[in-house]
Formats: C-alpha cells, structure tokens, sequence
C-alpha cells in the first residue's frame, strides 16, 4: 500500500524490470478516485464516467429508490444522458497533490510542552495549515498522518459532488452467493457500476481516464491497484494490537450482531420495509463477516508471536543505537501504559454514542456545527474546520429519503445496548433516556423530530447558535444535552491517552526511518495507494484455486444450486443465455493487497491500461488489516471481458460499452 510519493520502484525493477514514470504515476492518481460513500473507483472515460462498484453505490441506489421502483434489486441502466439520476449526497474526490509538512507540524511543538499542550498545538498547526491551503488554491484540504506520527502530508482534492448514476446491474448478479460466498473464491459476481461526475450542469471532460482493456491480464501477469485502502494496523505496537482483540474488536463484532437483528426484524415486517433496511443489512452482513476473520486471526497465537517477534527485533535494533535509544527507546512503554488507560475508559467511550439511523447523526452535527462555526478554526474539533467544512455543510443538507420507523427500530436498539453496557445511573444514559425505556425514548424522539425536512435543517444551520439553542425539537434537545458529555469524555480520552500516543507514535515513526529508512509502506488511511502484484493462483481446500471464473462457472453455480436464493439469476440471464459466450472470464485474482475501502479501485497493466475491478478479497485476507501474507492473501476482481459482454449482450447498452472501450466519441443520446 504504497504512497504515489514513495512508489516501490527499486523493488519493481528488480522483480519484474519495470520502472513506472513519473507521468505514468501522475496519470494513474489523477484518474482514480475516492468516492466518500466508502470506496474507490475511476475516470474510464474523457467524459466523466466512473467506474466502480455496484456495493459502493448501493446507498445511493436505496436513496433514489421508492416502494413502486427497487433499483437496488431490480438494477438501471440509463439510456440517454437525461435519464442519468442524481446521487443525493455522494461525493467524489480527485487527490491533485501532495506536500509534506511534517517540519511545519513538528516545529508548532515547543520544548516543556505537557504531552497535553503538544497535542494542542498540532491540532492548532494542523487547521491552520488545511484552512491556508483551502484559502489559496480552493482545493479540499487534508492532514494526512503518515508512519504514526512520523510523517505529515498535506493532499490537496478536488471535490465533486453532482454525481449521477448511470448504470448499475441486478443484485442478484451483483452479489450473486450473497453473504454465504462473501470473503470466498472463486467467486461469480459483477459487482460493478457506472457513475458520471458533472461540473456546471456538463459532463466533467475527464482528460486523464483509463483506457480499457478488454483482453484483461494474462496469468502470471503484473498488475496494480490503485485506491483508497481504509485503515490497516499493521504498524501498530502488540500492546495495541491487544487492546484491537481483547476490546474494540469483540465490543464492534457485539455491536454489529445487535444491530444486524433489529434490522433483520424489521426487514422482516414487509416487503416495503425489506427495501428500506436492505442497504444497511448487507453492510452489516458484511461488516460482521469481515470483524469474525479479523478477530480469529488476533487471537491465533502465531499471528502474535510474529507481530512480538518484529517488535522485538525493532526495539533491539533502536537499542543497538545509544542515540536512537536515547531519542526514541521510551515510546514503547509510553504506549503501552497510555493502552491501558484506554482499556479502562473502552466501554464508557464506546457505548457513550448514538449508532444506526441518521437523525441523530444529523442533530449532533448541527449542535457542533452552529458551536465550532463560531469559533477560530484553529481552536475548533478537528471534523469542523473550514477545510472540510463543504463536506459537513453538504451531508447535513442531504435530501436522502429517511424512513421514521427505520430510524426508531435503530436507535431503540441502540440506546439498549448502551444501557446495558453503563447502566441506568450513567450520566450519558440518564441524559439519552429521561426516564424512559431505549424503546419508548425512541419513539418519542422519531416520531416528534422535524430532522426528516431539508428544509428545516437548513433553517436551523443558517439560523446559527441561537436559533439551534432555542429549538424544542426533541433530537436537538437531545443533541445539546449530551454534547457536554460527549465533550468531556473525548477530552479525558485526548489528554490521557490520545496526546501521549501521538507523541510515543511519532518517536516510533522516527524510529523506523533511522533504523529501515522508508523501505516499508504506512499503513492505510483511506488515500491513494498503489499495490502491486500477479495474478495467480493459491492453494486452497486441498487444491489450486483457479486465476479465472467463466460464466460457464456462474450458470453451473446456479443450476447446481436449483436457482435457488442467493445463487438465483436475474431473468434477461436465463432469457438470453444462449446469445453468451459462457467461455468469457468474469472474475480472477492476484496478489495485490488490498482492504476495506478498496472495493471500486482499478487494475492496470503495465502500460496503465484498465484490466480490472476490485470488489473482495478471499477469506485469508481478512487478517489483512494487520498482517499480508503473499503466499494466500488475494484481492478478487472483475474482468473487463465480462463488463463488455454483458452490457451488449444482457443490458442492451451497447452506448456504454462503446464508451468503454472508447469506439466512439458520444454514443448517448443528450
């Protein structure tokens, strides 16, 4: 997972004597894209057409969908350029470029600082710098912490945010086997869609885009992804990677359970109601799945005995090095006694919170919003500067359909489960509650909330503090109650814990520099990274798992199991099956590393050309947040073969496939 700063040249020419240019570099970051729904995709054509995956824009698909049309069940393919819908709240992010200010960030930090006021001091620096950025070019301006503290870099975005959908296939090809063939290989899905990013009501004129190869990569062929990988632990301490299995880990897998059950009741209670949760029950399937692989791994004693063994041997190498010892040798410690406060105050901070529907999401943000607004940018939470202010402002103004009894069947349970974690004498419980049970309060608050309005929560961010402060409705009284609570809890975390982190993880990131220089990659932080690898085989089950699946293998897949759900197929692929080439490759693998957040990321060839579409990788990565293990660790793509065929042959959308594999300049009707 290598940044486009710091690609891995050196071991790129010597394994495979290939050495990408720098504007074969810039060409690839440039046409990728973070799409802030949780993925990533690509520009694949000059006209703003994004390639991703249909579970990337699956949220988008529930929200344009009503109880008469079910696009996430029943797919879309827009025919003309006006029959394109409007996605209510996506945004995508085109990383533009890159500085490093670690020195900057470093220097705001002055000798007999506490830990407390060091921390201070960098979130001071780290706003000021986002908000001159955001002042000078206009570009959406991060703070990236690169090697726990060792580096910092500024990236600088452009934002977009009228995003239509242009295409998306049926679920049940999309996520053909369902939750039961999740995580595993080989694998039958065509898990893509079709996105068009406009700018001032046109199409974007996209000029750097992938050019498509529909021939895809041969066996033993290098490949690279290029996305947005989420978050990976993998240079954590094992004091860290503890508290991961001991609490977060078991407390998120309880978390996800409870809420995968009140959304499966209530999915339950009809179809209409089915539709609505059926978005946020995959994800939590999914979620679910992905925690359980993770968590086996930390408690496998091999997983920790390696991560202690490499440990070791960083500690004794610093060690070796009386000026390293002397400078970095305590942040191990440090962490480690900061790991154990945090295992004290883990059920208060994770239960202190609203989960599952987004009308509490919303009131807080806007309790907080009209609050930081008011104050320096400096001196605001983090989350409220004016770099990332756009993005708050657009997701609070969200005109996203909200289902009430949706949003009560989720914070009830919510609410549960943190009473029971606290218990009633919390103040933050107290506070949530008012005397009444997790069910009743939810009720309450749903049914007399006015959050659902557009309108009205505009009414409230542009009416400022006092307006916001003067509201009855019941979710803002509620937000303005825990908010003092909230404040506070997140104080004690970021003096006690969170500021000698920092300070111990930039030592260690120091550290590793001195010791190794930066012959290794940070870990993942949901920005551009490059991977590479070959597509190739593994053994598995007590054999090889096959590089390709055919659409032979999908129809087998599906006769076999007697089309019965989750391995049935829309119709128009029974209709037409005989107008298939069933010998045309659908998925295959390859060792490029990948984790959450990658899904929608592009394969590329050596000459840069589109040859695939991550969308999963096998059940032994999942361990891949902390370890990657090259020997059976694989990503799993869709072949551009099958997106061609498919799109002529069962979507009648012949227009797109033309655009794809650029045989026409526009082949839409506008």
């Amino acid at each position: 997972m290598w940044t486009f700063d710091n690609p891995p040249l050196k071991a790129l020419r010597e394994k495979y004597a290939f050495t990408p240019t720098q504007a074969w570099l810039d060409h690839l970051r440039l046409a990728s894209v973070r799409i802030n729904d949780g993925g990533s995709g690509a520009f694949v054509s000059s006209e703003g057409l994004v390639l991703t995956n249909s579970h990337i824009a699956t949220g988008q698909l529930q929200k344009v969908s009503s109880e008469k049309k079910d696009y996430q069940k029943d797919g879309f393919t827009a025919r003309s350029r006006s029959q394109e819908i409007p996605c209510p709240d996506m945004e995508i992010n085109v990383l533009v470029s890159m500085e490093d200010v670690t020195r900057r960030v470093l220097a705001s930090i002055k000798q007999g600082m506490s830990t407390e006021q060091a921390l201070s001091a960098r979130q001071a620096e780290v706003g000021k710098i986002e908000k001159e950025s955001l002042d000078t070019t206009g570009l959406r301006s991060e703070m990236v912490t690169l090697y726990q503290g060792g580096e910092y870099w500024l990236y600088r975005y452009k934002n977009y945010t009228d995003i239509r959908l242009v295409f998306a296939p049926e679920s049940s090809i999309s996520f053909f086997g369902g939750d039961e063939d999740n995580f595993t290989y080989p694998r039958h899905d065509l898990d893509m869609a079709l996105l068009r990013v406009y700018e001032n009501g046109k199409p974007l004129n996209s000029r750097d885009y992938l050019k498509w190869n529909s021939s895809g990569a041969k066996d033993g062929e290098l490949v690279f992804v290029s996305g947005n990988p989420g978050s990976t632990g993998r240079l954590k301490t094992l004091a860290q990677l503890e508290t991961e299995r001991d609490f977060l880990e078991p407390m998120l897998l309880h978390s996800l359970q409870r809420l995968e059950a009140a959304l499966g009741e209530y999915a339950s209670r009809g179809p209409e109601e089915a539709r609505q949760a059926g978005t946020s029950l995959l994800e939590m399937q999914n979620a679910i799945k992905a925690l359980g692989g993770m968590l086996q791994g930390l408690r496998s004693e091999a997983t920790m005995e390696q991560k202690l063994k490499s440990e070791e041997e960083f500690k004794a190498r610093v060690a070796a090095n009386p000026d390293w010892q002397r400078a970095y040798g305590s942040a191990w410690n440090d962490i480690a006694r900061a790991e154990k406060k945090t295992r004290k105050m883990f059920k208060l901070t994770f239960n202190r919170r609203l989960v599952g529907g987004s009308l509490p999401d919303r009131a807080i943000d806007l309790v907080r919003y009209v609050t930081e607004t008011q104050k320096p940018d400096a001196e605001r939470l983090e989350e409220f500067h004016e770099a990332g202010l756009e993005s708050v402002r657009y997701q609070i103004l969200s005109p996203a359909p909200v289902y009430p009894k949706l949003e009560e069947t989720l914070l009830a349970a919510s609410l549960a489960e943190s009473l029971q974690a606290l218990g009633p004498g919390d103040p933050w419980i107290s506070a949530a509650l008012a005397g009444k049970s997790p069910a009743q309060r939810a009720h309450e608050l749903i049914s007399g909330t006015k959050l659902g309005d557009v309108a009205f929560r505009k009414s409230l961010m542009e009416g400022g503090a006092a307006v916001v402060q003067a509201s009855n409705d019941p979710l803002i009284v509620l937000a303005r109650t825990v908010d003092p609570i909230d404040r506070a809890t997140r104080k004690q975390r970021e003096d006690q814990i969170e500021s000698i982190e920092v300070k111990a993880g930039e030592q260690i990131g120091q550290a590793r520099f001195a010791a190794y220089g930066k012959s290794v990659y940070p870990d993942a932080t949901f920005t551009p990274r490059l991977s590479y690898g070959t597509v190739r085989s593994y053994p598995t089950n007590g054999t090889q798992a096959q590089p390709f699946t055919t659409l032979y293998g999908l129809y087998d897949r599906a006769f076999a199991f007697n089309f019965k759900p989750p391995y049935d197929l829309p119709g128009e692929y029974i209709q037409r099956k005989s107008a298939l080439d069933l010998s045309t490759r659908l998925n295959f693998i390859s060792s490029t590393d990948v984790v959450g957040g990658n899904s929608g990321s592009p394969v590329v060839n050596r000459a840069g050309e589109l040859v695939g579409l991550i969308f999963d990788g096998n059940i032994e990565s999942l361990l891949g947040d902390f370890l990657y293990d090259e020997a059976t660790n694989r990503s799993i793509a869709v072949h551009p073969a099958a997106m061609i065929h498919l799109l002529r042959k069962v979507y009648d959308a012949a227009p797109l496939a033309d655009e794809l594999e650029g045989k026409t300049a526009v082949s839409v009707k506008r």
